[in-house]
């Protein structure tokens, strides 16, 4: 079994259709007004409820901020890239997938993910080495996004990215360092946006891969943006530019 912590985690969690939360625990001296709307959720949907004490709630968060509140599930299942395919979200142009080079913060991924949840994206892609993994950190930063939105675990992001170009995606990697202004862009078609890692950027093969390299324009003195607030900039970008585009 997983775990998952936190009062939004576990709320977002229970409203997911389907639910795959299998019992929660709280622990004992936990009074948040907050968890009365959670414990309501869980009994509408037959979920057992124990409480355990405030220790044992600690060990099984293993130190995270749970809010005195634990839920747990069946262990992660990854999508494959036909189920994002699958996925589309209906107010969207056309595919939009969000493929992360070597993220190896869980809290970056948590947001990343709850970052490509809040615009539409069909999923998120990681590659299956150097990178975290999806965890009960990371769906707590996700504020539980990573229970809604489809993440695969591939073991070759170049190739991924070489199979999204075959379904019609044109690939945009995100280069501080690249000539082109992301606001010249038109993002013609379906989008997979590619970011890099947190110290290093896009692998020099991962680059190679990309058909189009962007860089966000700057005017302050510091030159670098965190990578999931720099991936909602372009993720609000690509989505604000399709408003008026016909569906294909």
């Amino acid at each position: 079994m997983e775990i998952i912590y936190g009062i939004n985690p576990l709320a977002e969690a229970l409203r997911a259709e389907p639910c795959r939360l299998v019992k929660i625990a709280v622990a004992k001296r936990t009074t948040k007004e907050a968890l009365h709307s959670i414990l309501n959720l869980a009994d509408a949907k037959n979920i057992p409820v124990t409480i355990k004490a405030n220790r044992e709630i600690e060990n099984l968060a293993g130190g995270g901020v749970h809010q005195g509140i634990i839920g747990f599930y069946p262990s992660f299942v990854y999508a494959d890239l036909d189920q994002l395919l699958e996925n589309r979200h209906p107010a969207s142009a056309c595919h939009l997938i969000l493929l992360l080079d070597g993220i190896t913060d869980p809290q970056n991924l948590g947001a990343l993910i709850r970052t490509a949840h809040c615009h539409g994206a069909n999923g998120v892609v990681i590659p299956a080495h150097r990178t975290a993994t999806v965890t009960a950190a990371v769906i707590k930063a996700s504020a539980g996004a990573a229970l809604l939105t489809p993440v695969v675990c591939v073991t070759n992001l170049s190739r991924a990215m070489d199979d999204l170009k075959k379904q019609g995606f044109w690939i945009y990697g995100a280069d501080a360092d690249a000539g082109q202004n992301m606001y010249d862009v038109a993002y013609q078609g379906h989008v997979g946006l590619v970011m890099g890692s947190e110290g290093h950027g896009l692998r020099p093969l991962v680059r190679k891969q990309c058909d189009f390299l962007l860089s966000i324009p700057m005017r302050g003195k510091i030159d670098s943006l965190n990578v999931s607030v720099a991936a909602g900039i372009f993720l609000n970008d690509i989505v604000r530019k399709w408003a008026n585009t016909p569906r294909s």
